[in-house]
């Protein structure tokens, strides 16, 4: 299971003063008011940023880290991704679940019969959809309703699914 989840991704510098503009990545934006620290990925390397200022203007956050007081400071960072530790995820409730430990999961039907792997989440209005990868066939695309999604056991590499009929048609 995936121990850091990408909150966010700096887009560019924000004024002279060594702030930086922050596209989210996450589903609740307003989480960046209680983080203390951030694990800033380079290309090469990572390192942890403690924040010093949050600020919010349209769809971005705007970041200031301690030490980085600077435009020189920040200018490099562009593109950088904004990491938080498992410890400081946003709390899951009942049945819900980090998408990134979903990526990667071996999808079963009800009889144990392995169908592929499930490649992405696509987020629509009404629910979630999962895309799963099937091996020299089209994708297979199961809406994560539970009467589609039966059991999901990130732990065990591994989720059990009802196809409903017609789907596979699609």
């Amino acid at each position: 299971m995936t121990e850091r989840f990408q909150v966010g991704v700096i887009t560019t510098p924000h004024g002279l003063k060594g702030e930086v503009k922050v596209f989210p990545t996450t589903d609740d934006p307003g989480r960046f008011r209680v983080l203390r620290e951030l694990i800033l990925k380079e290309k090469k390397s990572e390192r942890v940023l403690k924040v010093r200022s949050v600020k919010f203007f349209k769809q971005f956050v705007i970041l200031g880290f301690e030490g980085l007081n600077r435009i020189e400071d920040v200018e490099q960072l562009r593109g950088c991704s904004l990491l938080v530790e498992r410890k400081d995820a946003v709390p899951l409730e009942e049945n819900e679940y980090y998408i990134a430990d979903l990526i990667g999961l071996s999808v079963r039907k009800e009889d144990g019969t392995e169908i592929g792997t499930l490649f992405e989440v696509l987020e629509t209005g009404a629910n979630d959809v999962y895309v799963v990868k099937r091996e020299g066939m089209k994708n297979l695309l199961l809406p994560a309703i539970s009467q589609c999604i039966l059991d999901v056991q990130p732990e065990q590499g591994f989720m059990t699914v009802h196809i409903m009929e017609g789907l596979e048609d699609l």
